[in-house]
């Protein structure tokens, strides 16, 4: 291991052992949900994959250091301090030499598990190509996907995303999207899109056999894509209208750049009464409990 990256005792022993260990994202900490919310979804997916057998690595840069593997009392003050960088992988350095706290991205986070020889990750969605108002806003998951070998377990992208752009991108760079027990590209909130994955895999035997010959073969990244639960998925005809009254107030307040996602996050946890908050919530926990069975099943 880098000897600039702090690792767990623990994550580090399992490691070692070729123990199941699943990554875990801190931007949702941070960023993507409201307090207690955002500390209490991270110790449910903690206990997640602990339940199915593999141990938990939430990833984060506190104070500066690039850290695999918080402990509860850092979880808990990721979630409460003011002002935590949203570090993606371009944004580590600086945060390292300015000893900024800063929550991970999904492209961040592969980029540190990897690191740790952590193989796994579970986040909630990945980041993709915006709309139309937005069309040269990619995110940096996408690459690092196509240039980090670590398995994504999440609900597709954002709906908020354009996902026919994000899926075709994704194909350019030959990055496996992989459906868990379906066919079609999971949206989020909102379960099924009207896109196909580029297979269906319907355990995680299957799913570590594929993700083990992708590698094999000179592959990098892939993407598991699991449905949002069924009793908290939100139909699609309410997710888009409740988005585009949320990108007409994010054009009124001047949301660009990376301040956009958080806002219209927040703001459809407004317009839908806390739906998608509690769907949000499901679908972390759902995925982390997934990533800990793949993970167990790639080290048998």
């Amino acid at each position: 291991m880098n000897d600039w990256l702090t690792v767990s005792a623990e994550v580090r022993a399992a490691v070692a052992a070729n123990r199941g260990v699943v990554a875990l994202e801190s931007t949702l900490i941070a960023h993507g949900l409201p307090w207690p919310a955002n500390v209490e979804t991270a110790r449910e997916s903690e206990a997640a994959v602990r339940a199915a057998g593999a141990v938990p690595a939430t990833i984060a840069i506190p104070h500066g250091a690039p850290t695999v593997g918080l402990s509860d009392s850092q979880l808990e003050e990721l979630a409460r301090a003011p002002n935590v960088l949203k570090a993606s992988r371009r944004d580590m350095g600086a945060a390292v030499a300015l000893k900024r706290s800063a929550a991970t991205t999904v492209s961040a986070t592969m980029a540190l598990a990897h690191a740790a020889g952590v193989r796994v990750f579970a986040t909630g969605g990945i980041g993709g190509a915006h709309r139309d108002a937005e069309p040269f806003d990619i995110s940096a998951d996408l690459t690092e996907l196509a240039r980090t070998p670590v398995l994504v377990v999440c609900a597709g992208a954002k709906s908020i995303l354009h996902l026919p752009r994000t899926l075709e991108i994704l194909e350019t760079l030959g990055v496996p999207v992989w459906g868990y027990r379906t066919a079609a590209f999971p949206a989020f909130y909102v379960r099924e899109s009207a896109l196909p994955v580029s297979a269906r895999l319907d355990s995680p035997r299957d799913v570590a056999s594929a993700f083990a010959a992708h590698t094999r073969m000179g592959g990098n990244g892939a993407i598991l894509a699991q449905p949002c639960p069924p009793e908290v998925a939100v139909p699609a005809t309410e997710f888009e209208a409740w988005l585009s009254e949320a990108e007409s107030a994010a054009r009124a307040a001047g949301a660009t750049g990376a301040k956009v996602t958080p806002f219209l996050l927040a703001r459809l946890g407004e317009l839908s009464g806390g739906r998608t908050l509690a769907a949000n919530r499901a679908l972390i926990v759902a995925n982390a409990r997934l990533a800990a069975e793949v993970a167990v099943a790639l080290t048998s």
